[in-house]
């Protein structure tokens, strides 16, 4: 459905009736009907996050395998959700139809929203653990779990951590300790010198390994602009923080199935080029 460029169930269900393709793929019948809308709406909430997770995590561990990866350098960010609802007309820090929704930074903005915490191997691009928080909350307050998750995806992969890379939202003496070849800049209130920073242009200054390591940092950006511009991320239609987990795991499921399909035809290249499947 992401894949497509389908927007709602109710396009997909109009679809399922004419589209021969996507017929094949869900198993109907030439002579039968396509699964109605509440059909399709009950099997995602079934499915629910944590299957959703399970299904990711085997995927990406085989991927790994795959790809010969023993160590890894993880791109750590979190992307905005912005939330199905409007500000509550008596308390403009919460949401009026969504309690688990409240006003975090958007950009240089405030907005009501969800932050989806990603992180993500700058060789391949494949999400390789998941958070999704309210918005309000800090890039730090997630960010062990984050490295945790990781850490455990990439041992059952046979591979381990070598580096952290994030921008200066996670700069902290704890965020460096998780491991010690982190390349994070300093913000721009914190007092020391000759370390590593980044100016309003996102120009690196510091060492110059640092330097060059914080430039696969925008493997993390594409696979947000991936998961956003071909895959619906940026489309939400729910509400609550479970079902937005999901509809975010989707779209998550979607890039990793993309880098699947890619592999399985000998054209790993393709991977980072979802409209390549888009026919």
């Amino acid at each position: 459905m992401r894949m497509k460029g389908i927007r709602s169930l109710r396009e997909l269900t109009r679809i399922l009736d004419v589209d021969r393709r996507l017929r094949r793929l869900c198993l109907i019948q030439r002579d039968e009907r396509g699964y109605p809308r509440s059909v399709i709406s009950r099997f995602t909430r079934r499915v629910g996050a944590e299957t959703l997770q399970l299904i990711i995590e085997e995927k990406v561990i085989w991927l790994l395998r795959r790809s010969g990866a023993t160590e890894v350098d993880a791109l750590l960010d979190a992307s905005f959700i912005k939330a199905r609802s409007i500000r509550h007309p008596d308390n403009g820090r919460i949401a009026y139809s969504d309690v688990d929704v409240l006003v975090g930074r958007n950009g240089r903005g405030y907005d009501l929203g969800y932050k989806f915490h990603v992180a993500v191997d700058h060789r391949t691009m494949l999400p390789l653990a998941t958070i999704l928080a309210p918005a309000n909350d800090n890039e730090k307050r997630h960010a062990p779990s984050l490295v945790e998750r990781t850490r455990i995806v990439l041992s059952k992969a046979g591979a381990q951590l070598r580096s952290l890379v994030a921008d200066s939202q996670y700069s902290s003496r704890k965020m460096r300790n998780l491991v010690p070849d982190s390349v994070i800049p300093y913000m721009s209130n914190q007092a020391e010198s000759g370390v590593l920073r980044v100016d309003r242009r996102f120009r690196a200054h510091g060492s110059e390994g640092e330097a060059r390591e914080y430039c696969k940092r925008p493997a993390v950006e594409a696979s947000f602009a991936f998961m956003k511009t071909q895959f619906g991320l940026s489309v939400n239609r729910v509400r609550g923080l479970l079902n937005v987990s999901v509809y975010a795991l989707l779209s998550v499921l979607c890039c990793v199935l993309n880098r699947e399909e890619a592999e399985n035809m000998g054209r790993p290249e393709k991977a980072v080029s979802p409209t390549f499947f888009n026919v």
